[in-house]
């Protein structure tokens, strides 16, 4: 089995490699006895947590070098497998966190059967990624597969369940079912703040994507403090340039442009994307997130060059990390159109918000809420091109997405 690992790792192009590391970084996140092979993937997983993507990858590959060597069996090294997954996950690197993660699974499957805790974590971990990825169909069934399995396996309070309620959750604010969403976060913190504590890095994560359900009702006085509890528990954990800051401080910074707070958000947007471009480089999708997000503050502002150079560079970074068919390029389109359209240029607006359109129906289906956004903006476009009909269509099917129950 090992060895299959192996030749599997050797044809994605991923054979480890040996590299000499210093025991001192290491000891203190491992038991002093521990395998060579357990200390390199603590070192890893470490590394990762404090985005050192770098010193993450030398260590994950080290383990997996030295595992054999330790007489680890299969299932531990599709451990480590796993966490080399994730780590390509984090920097974009969707395709080949796919594979890794398939393979860890079906290694898991084969040993453990398939209700086992650790066969639901893979499944878990699957579903992520395809969530990251925008492609809401492919994670859904996988998040309810896990949860499944954890329930029954580790009782309904177990940490794990509240890990995968909170992914189903934030799955279902991402489609805008809303009231499918907000009772699973609930429960999911619930679990967490008792099993683990109110200042523990989970805790963090299940009230910032609660306050990401209540920025999109625009419950904005409820996600507020919800966003900066969540950022005082990171700051504290991970240190003020960790990515996770960066993602409550973009979170916060949007909240404060939609309610007109441009200073602030300004200041917050600028903070993020700093944080972001040390951390993964300036050609992740994050970076193109906070670039899409800052261009929005400068189309509310009315510094337009500024928010055309904004979207087609964030709209450049996510077609080619992300993938064409990926929500965020939807909602990159929608928004270049519409800075084009509020200048008049609708010949250049119209074919974007036809492509906006059919991605957006292509992966998260023909109800969700950001459709109905880009409807909306079409069809004014349509009125102002004196094409009556056609726009009184499109705000039918917008008012009729906005009309379901949330």
């Amino acid at each position: 089995m090992l060895q299959g690992m192996r030749q599997y790792l050797k044809w994605t192009g991923l054979l480890p490699i040996v590299v000499v590391l210093s025991t001192g970084v290491f000891m203190q996140a491992s038991q002093a006895d521990d395998p060579v092979w357990v200390k390199y993937n603590n070192a890893g997983m470490d590394a990762l947590q404090k985005a050192n993507y770098d010193d993450a990858q030398l260590f994950l590959l080290a383990s997996l070098a030295q595992a054999e060597k330790d007489g680890a069996d299969s299932v531990q090294v599709a451990g480590v497998v796993s966490n080399l997954a994730l780590l390509y996950k984090t920097q974009g690197r969707y395709a080949e966190a796919e594979q890794l993660y398939k393979h860890s699974l079906e290694v898991w499957e084969k040993a453990l059967g398939p209700n086992d805790p650790q066969v639901a974590k893979g499944v878990n971990n699957l579903a992520g990624l395809y969530d990251a990825q925008g492609k809401c169909l492919e994670a859904e069934p996988l998040y309810k597969r896990s949860l499944t399995a954890w329930e029954k396996e580790l009782g309904p309070d177990d940490p794990n369940v509240a890990l995968s309620l909170n992914n189903l959750a934030e799955l279902y604010r991402k489609q805008g079912h809303y009231a499918e969403a907000e009772p699973l976060y609930r429960r999911s913190l619930a679990i967490w703040e008792k099993a683990l504590g109110p200042d523990d890095l989970k805790v963090a994560l299940s009230l910032n994507n609660q306050g990401l359900l209540y920025h999109a009702k625009g419950r904005y006085a409820e996600a507020e403090p919800l966003y900066k509890r969540s950022l005082a528990i990171r700051e504290k954990a991970l240190g003020p340039v960790h990515p996770d800051v960066a993602a409550t401080l973009n979170n916060l910074a949007e909240l404060y442009r939609k309610t007109g707070n441009y200073a602030e958000a300004e200041s917050l947007y600028k903070a993020s994307l700093a944080i972001w471009e040390k951390a993964f480089g300036p050609k992740h999708p994050k970076v193109a997130i906070s670039l899409n997000n800052l261009a929005l503050l400068y189309y509310a502002q009315g510094k337009y060059p500024e928010a055309e150079t904004g979207y087609k560079t964030a709209l450049a970074i996510l077609e080619k990390a992300s993938g064409p068919d990926h929500p965020d390029v939807a909602q990159c389109l929608n928004n270049l159109a519409k800075l084009y359209a509020t200048q008049g240029n609708f010949k250049e607006a119209e074919p974007l918000y036809v492509r906006s359109l059919a991605t957006y129906e292509k992966a998260l289906g023909p109800n969700y809420p950001k459709l109905a956004e880009c409807l909306t903006n079409y069809a004014d476009l349509l009125r102002k091109t004196n094409r009556v009909a056609e726009a009184e269509k499109l705000e039918a099917r917008a008012k009729a997405i906005m009309d379901k129950p949330r």
